[in-house]
């Protein structure tokens, strides 16, 4: 895969853990940040700083109100805005002194791509839903109890937030979930584990499935969601192949945002009870499902890499 962009000059931090280094403190600076721009923008809204109680009781499940919805909204829209986009971009543009349009791999319109990439997108939920139901019957060993112990208290307070956040009435609070859950992790994960992460790690080590696979483990991994880090494992690699086969991060980006906003839309569409497929139950899908959503999965990848292969006619 050809660069499009070599004037681009050299990262002003040689080597690549060092400049790395940079960027996990760059986004360690963007989570405090964010945290207090968070609160901050709710206080000059409300008037006091009481997300920070609602935030402290995610352990007792609070009951929904619409003030308490937006005001976590808010701060996780500020806080992802803040730890993933923006160091991300500044890390980019100050330390390895890219433009924008140096996430661009190749020079070749891959708008083609959308379709395939759309129902791929789609098709795949089947196949990660039996892994995640594989990935949550792990055990881990007695020694490990009070590992596993954390592990499953720490689920339990995410798959709170995550029950809250979902917890919207109306098709203007479907949008704004939409744009916070889907659109901005979307945009933010992506520059940051493809745009930036894979590309360093695949240049280091002169090997891209190596730099993909490892980017992937660090987007599972730093979710925190134990029990669901095998099916976003795979979920990280396709993104990360299909950014390498398209050349473009908008194709990994548009296949994140179709995942996370598909899920959003069956649980709204669930609770309307305008579908009886309940997607954040833990009921058993069948094997046969799981295995024809990989195979069509395969070959919907197989079309992508086809089409992203071909000259391109410009």
């Amino acid at each position: 895969m050809v660069e499009t962009h070599p004037q681009s000059r050299r990262s002003l931090i040689p080597g690549t853990w060092s400049s790395l280094l940079i960027l996990a403190g760059l986004i360690l600076i963007g989570m405090a940040a964010g945290s207090i721009a968070g609160v901050l923008l709710i206080s000059s809204i409300w008037g006091d700083a009481g997300i920070l109680t609602e935030i402290s009781t995610l352990d007792q499940a609070p009951a929904y109100s619409a003030e308490n919805w937006y005001k976590i909204i808010i701060l996780q829209a500020v806080g992802h805005l803040f730890t993933f986009l923006i160091p991300s971009l500044f890390y980019w543009k100050l330390i390895e002194r890219k433009a924008m349009g140096a996430f661009c791999l190749q020079s070749r319109d891959s708008y083609r791509d959308l379709v395939p990439i759309f129902f791929l997108t789609i098709v795949l939920m089947p196949f990660t839903g039996l892994v995640a139901e594989w990935n949550e019957s792990m055990i881990l060993p007695d020694s490990l109890s009070g590992l596993e112990n954390w592990m499953k208290n720490s689920e339990t307070t995410l798959a709170r937030l995550t029950e809250f956040l979902l917890s919207f009435h109306n098709i203007p609070e479907l949008i704004i979930a939409i744009i916070v859950i889907a659109v901005i992790p979307a945009i933010g994960e992506e520059v940051l584990f493809r745009g930036i992460l894979q590309r360093k790690l695949a240049e280091h080590w002169a090997n891209v499935h190596l730099g993909i696979w490892a980017s992937a483990f660090l987007f599972s991994a730093i979710h925190f969601q134990f029990y669901g880090f095998l099916p976003r494992l795979f979920l990280g690699a396709m993104f990360g192949y299909l950014y390498f086969w398209t050349g473009r991060l908008s194709m990994a980006i548009f296949a994140h945002f179709i995942n996370n906003a598909v899920t959003v839309l069956l649980m709204w569409m669930y609770r309307q009870q305008m579908i009886n497929l309940d997607i954040s139950s833990s009921q058993a899908i069948p094997l046969w499902m799981g295995a024809a959503s990989l195979v069509v999965s395969v070959w919907l990848l197989r079309v992508v890499y086809n089409t992203s292969s071909e000259p391109s006619n410009h």
